[in-house]
């Protein structure tokens, strides 16, 4: 008789995946709304301080943005976003700080004064923490979980089964924008189970070096044990 067992001889937990949607990304504009808010409500809402924190909010949402809009699949494309942002950055600190060096470019810095109060950052805040609390309601609804023997795709409100083998299951790792790595460790995994013509994949999966060294360790550590149930023979000793 021929047995499935894990080489440690324990057994071996399922492996949950779970795709996320692209707003999730946006967690260090929701904590940057938060600190601005909480900041504005103990040091005041003076001019001074509400410019400031203006200018760091919208810098940190247009950095967002940008990782939601554009991918970054290599460290030069990287590496050029910042040599880019730092080029600007530098422009701007040298308009402002020597006016006669730039005149025009200093007279639309002073123009720009974004002000806000920190009812603002307080309702920006709410609002993603509500379509965060959604998003995570929804993907409970919605996600992969890896067995020894099989592949099962949970979905839809009426908890849908739909149930694939998994020996011979065969992963692909694609980290397409390391922007998204750096901020969730996430990445794109793509399944192929040997008897589906399709492959299925899972978009912006959190820890997703973590995932696959789970998932390779499971699939690669099943070994087939043969059990038979006949009596060894006897030995028997003949005399001198």
């Amino acid at each position: 008789m021929t047995e499935s067992k894990p080489a440690s001889g324990k057994a071996m937990k399922p492996v949950f995946l779970i795709s996320y949607p692209k707003i999730v990304l946006l967690y260090p504009t929701f904590l940057t709304a938060i600190i601005a808010g909480i900041v504005m409500l103990v040091v005041g809402e003076t001019s001074k301080t509400a410019e400031w924190l203006g200018v760091i909010f919208l810098w940190m949402f247009g950095v967002n943005i940008v990782v939601l809009a554009f991918d970054f699949p290599r460290t030069t494309s990287l590496t050029l976003f910042f040599l880019i942002m730092a080029v600007v950055l530098g422009l701007i600190l040298t308009a402002t700080s020597f006016p006669s060096f730039m005149p025009s470019v200093y007279d639309l810095l002073t123009k720009i004064r974004p002000h806000a109060n920190a009812t603002f950052y307080f309702c920006f805040a709410s609002i993603l923490a509500m379509i965060y609390l959604v998003v995570f309601v929804l993907v409970r609804f919605d996600y992969w979980e890896v067995r020894p023997n099989e592949l099962l795709h949970h979905h839809g409100f009426m908890s849908n089964l739909e149930r694939f083998n998994a020996p011979n299951l065969r992963i692909t790792k694609e980290i397409d924008d390391v922007f998204e790595y750096m901020l969730f460790r996430s990445g794109r995994l793509i399944l192929q189970p040997s008897s589906e013509p399709r492959a299925f994949v899972l978009d912006n999966v959190m820890f997703i070096n973590r995932r696959e060294a789970e998932i390779t360790e499971m699939l690669g550590s099943l070994q087939v044990r043969i059990r038979t149930d006949e009596v060894p023979p006897s030995t028997t000793t003949e005399p001198l």
